[in-house]
């Protein structure tokens, strides 16, 4: 569906011819490079812009939690933006979405100032921090650590989790997952990035799933609908400790330095490194 003699084109074909070429410790090329085209686009927050992307290559995949380096036609800089939708998702419509926040970053200004509807880019999957569990492996908790945009990744996970415990309710079969708690820290509550796609899931699998959201930063009044999953501080160490049993895979993104904190106390409290991953992006 592009034009064979576009700018994007052009840049498909370097691309392919780049065998070196390396971004945010990416291997080289390893995984498809494939056309993309912005079929949507949404504010999420004041700062965050979220687009989904139709993929035109089928043998494109990714797993949930894994980025991509975002090419852009006639911007030299390549972008690295996290994957927010489930794998489930691109199986099914040939989709995924981004969310991007502003910065001075080229590509981040490009999404924000000069993306429309049916721009061309192109897209390669890298990353190790993802959640990709096999039918026949033991059933995992999971507890998940966001910080700000950090959400991401982690809203990708979440979201396949969401579509693990519906393969088991609707066909008895698949991979089993245990509980799913949310931790998510944001300066106040319109930058708490996908709040209802959150409250969905804890509203379908009250069982399975909960969510905890902490503002650092608010001034304002707090909505009927949110107040009960608010809390009006930081998340604390002991909060994440009392989650920590031999079953439970902690996932971390944020800021570095509630990364590095978060998996320090982890340690500290006798969790395998191999049960604890992160991602940082700052």
């Amino acid at each position: 569906f592009f034009p064979p003699y576009s700018d994007y084109r052009k840049l498909i074909y370097h691309l392919k011819g780049c065998q070196g070429l390396r971004h945010k410790g990416s291997s080289p090329f390893t995984s498809i490079v494939s056309a993309a085209k912005v079929c949507g686009a949404a504010n999420e927050s004041p700062s965050v812009k979220s687009l989904r992307l139709l993929i035109a290559d089928q043998d494109f995949s990714f797993k949930a939690g894994q980025w991509v380096d975002f090419f852009i036609p006639g911007v030299s800089v390549v972008g690295g933006f996290s994957i927010c939708s489930s794998p489930r998702l691109l199986e099914q419509e040939r989709m995924i979405e981004l969310a991007v926040k502003y910065t001075n970053h080229p590509p981040a200004l490009w999404v924000h100032n000069k993306c429309t509807l049916d721009s061309e880019v192109a897209v390669r999957v890298g990353g190790e921090f993802f959640f990709d569990p096999q039918p026949a492996e033991a059933s995992r908790n999971l507890v998940l650590i966001a910080g700000g945009v950090g959400i991401n990744p982690l809203l990708s996970i979440l979201r396949h989790a969401a579509d693990l415990l519906r393969e088991q309710a609707n066909k008895g079969r698949g991979y089993e997952i245990g509980t799913i708690k949310l931790f998510y820290s944001a300066k106040n509550t319109s930058e708490l990035l996908f709040k209802k796609n959150i409250l969905d899931l804890v509203n379908e699998f009250p069982e399975k799933i909960a969510c905890s959201l902490h503002v650092t930063k608010q001034t304002t009044q707090i909505s009927a609908e949110l107040k009960p999953y608010i809390t009006e501080r930081r998340i604390t160490e002991k909060e994440i400790r009392d989650h920590i049993s031999k079953e439970t895979l902690f996932y971390i993104c944020g800021p570095p330095p509630m990364t590095d904190f978060f998996s320090k106390q982890l340690e500290n409290n006798h969790v395998p490194k191999e049960h604890i991953y992160f991602e940082k992006w700052w």
